[in-house]
């Protein structure tokens, strides 16, 4: 194996430059990250909020090349430290893993590299840093610096809570001195200062940067036909790697045997399979030998494919911040890449019948308050990245991105007149009819009286008897409810907060019904003819050229540099971008540089990935050079 570049390690954190070029093969450092690098190897603790594919990682590794001592990486998984490792490893830097994937006699053996000094990084999971004796072992290693990443799972208020990331504070008290990192991609306010706290972070440096990804296209599409609008998604992007997210571990299985069947490459991959089979598939997908997998959200944290080329969610998510973090997934090369969103009315009122099985009222309406924001998200007709950036408080939050489908082609609007006539009617007089004349009632509630539904509570309450009372039977009660969540949209009605959220009438919608005012309203999402067509159609418009990200270059000579990176990379058995990602083989592809020193001015051609791979590719951009000049 290799090992880090002495020279780096003695000179210290003066060539911070120097050593992104030589071992990473940047120019230059992404927004925030020479900031993180400099505190920390400052010996400060560090709170970093970045979005994936803005280059976490490399703001505890680079550090940990410039500073005596180990660097330990917490990871809550194993697909990460392993992926991790093999990069680290293919640009010569010197880094290990300890979890439950190795044999004892390998275990024994990287403990007593520990023991000696040998590694710059390890990575482990919470769970194996406090088993056993491991924990007290720490004192012997000369840590250096701790990195915390996915810090997100420390909080009970983030979407992927871990308890065992609470013991993380324990860490803090046993090395007091030593610095500490922690790193996340999605995080509210509320998130942020339960990490500053649990983790005991001591007068930090905190680097909030924009949740803006400016190379991903957000679309949502009436979901119909969904496996069959998949695979017609997939056949319009023969050569894209990506995912497809599923609620259930019986959509996967389903949706990869429809796709295999008719051609694609695709494997399942969910908490019912074996560790065998999960991880069999993962490493399929990671090396390119399946296209996309059909996962539930067991996949994908810390599996860091950089040519991810599209996040399709086959099934409604149950929060924002889980969503964000899976369309992520796309696009980490800083390339362009595609997130499509199946929707339907039914799939929320399912999600909605889910949160009957959660016992704890708090993490009950944590729960409810969450998945009505999806749905808002999922129905807004105003600019999607700026519906995501204002959920995160991101002050980069603008109206127009152009590049979501309602920038890029409008919903068209419909007079709507009627129906919010309708509907804000039936909440006046359900409240004028309500018990003391003060009760109020959810959306559901007053769907159902709009579609003359049967139901006990609408014949305890009386409302069978409303002048309303199955007066909307030309929509659904899912219908009903996307009105009224547009009617909430535009003022005309708000709702309260508490655990069950009811609706009334704001002093805008008693004049629209006053003066029988004209009220536009977006197509529903099951009757929009937006571009004629389905969003979720296989001829929806792709991401436009041009986009952020984007590098032209010459197509063909990229894939021959793509053969040649997958036949080098079977050798290694390790994934093809472990040699080069994308955006490097897309530079050569439109430099086609001929010398050594014109490929190492190549992004992603470090000092050791030129004198391992460097020849190879040079070889075949000349051999291809030449028959351009024959």
């Amino acid at each position: 194996m290799l090992t880090a570049a002495p020279e780096i390690v003695a000179e210290g954190s003066g060539r911070l430059h120097d050593a992104l070029k030589q071992v990473f093969g940047y120019e230059r450092f992404r927004p925030l990250q020479e900031e993180i690098v400099a505190a920390t190897l400052a010996g400060r603790d560090v709170l970093a909020l970045l979005p994936t594919g803005a280059g976490k990682s490399l703001c505890y590794q680079l550090p940990a090349l410039l500073r005596p001592g180990l660097t330990i990486v917490i990871s809550p998984l194993i697909a990460l430290m392993k992926d991790q490792v093999d990069s680290l490893e293919a640009m010569g830097v010197a880094a290990t893993f300890l979890n439950s994937t190795l044999d004892e006699a390998e275990a024994r053996s990287r403990l007593r590299e520990l023991f000696a000094g040998r590694w710059r990084l390890l990575y482990v999971a919470p769970e194996r840093l406090f088993a056993g004796s491991f924990f007290e072992r720490l004192r012997e290693w000369n840590v250096g610096a701790v990195a915390v990443d996915e810090a997100h799972c420390i909080s009970e208020w983030g979407h992927d809570f871990r308890p065992e990331y609470r013991r993380l504070a324990e860490l803090r008290k046993m090395l007091p001195q030593v610095p500490f990192l922690a790193l996340t991609a999605t995080a509210t306010e509320r998130v942020r200062e339960d990490i500053l706290a649990q983790l005991k972070l001591r007068d930090p440096a905190i680097f909030v940067a924009s949740f803006n990804r400016a190379n991903l296209t957000y679309r949502v599409a009436d979901k119909e036909k969904p496996s069959a609008q998949v695979l017609a998604f997939l056949r319009e992007r023969p050569h894209d790697s990506g995912i497809v997210y599923c609620q259930s571990r019986k959509t996967c299985e389903s949706l990869a045997e429809h796709l295999s069947g008719h051609g694609i490459a695709a494997r399942p991959y969910h908490a019912g399979l074996t560790d065998k089979q999960r991880s069999r598939n993962q490493e399929a997908f990671l090396r390119d030998e399946a296209r996309v997998i059909c996962a539930t959200i067991a996949f994908g944290m810390g599996v860091h494919k950089p040519n991810v080329r599209f996040v399709v969610h086959h099934d409604l998510p149950k929060n924002v911040e889980g969503y964000y973090q899976e369309t992520g997934r796309a696009g980490r090369d800083g390339l362009p890449a595609e997130c499509l969103l199946l929707f339907r009315a039914s799939d929320a009122a399912k999600q909605i019948g889910f949160l009957d099985d959660i016992s704890d009222p708090a993490q009950r309406r944590i729960a409810e308050r969450q998945l009505r924001q999806m749905i808002e998200y999922s129905e807004t007709t105003s600019c999607r990245r700026h519906s995501l950036l204002a959920y995160f408080g991101d002050p980069s939050a603008a109206e127009g991105c152009g590049a979501c489908d309602n920038c890029l082609v409008p919903r068209e609007l419909r007079d709507g007149t009627v129906a919010a006539q309708k509907f804000l009617s039936t909440v006046i007089r359900a409240r004028v009819a309500g018990f003391r004349g003060d009760a109020t009632f959810g959306l559901a509630h007053h769907a159902e009286v709009l579609t003359g539904g049967d139901t006990e509570r609408i014949r305890r309450w009386g409302h069978e008897k409303l002048t309303t009372w199955g007066i909307g039977k030309e929509h659904t009660r899912g219908e009903w409810q996307s009105i009224g969540r547009e009617l909430l949209r535009l003022g005309y009605l708000r709702s309260s907060t508490g655990e069950f959220p009811t609706v009334d009438v704001t002093e805008e919608g008693i004049e629209v019904l006053r003066s029988r005012s004209q009220v536009m309203l977006a197509q529903l999402p099951e009757r929009s003819t937006r571009a004629g067509k389905s969003s979720g159609d296989a001829s929806a418009p792709r991401t436009p050229k041009g986009r952020a990200g984007d590098i032209v270059c010459d197509e063909t000579l990229f894939e021959i540099l793509r053969t040649l990176r997958r036949e080098i990379a079977d050798k290694l058995a390790v994934p093809a971008y472990i040699v080069f990602g994308d955006v490097t083989l897309r530079e050569m592809a439109r430099d086609v540089p001929t010398s050594r020193d014109a490929l190492s001015a190549i992004t992603g051609v470090g000092e050791v990935k030129l004198e391992r791979f460097g020849d190879a590719f040079l070889d075949a951009i000349r051999e291809y050079a030449a028959t351009l000049s024959g």
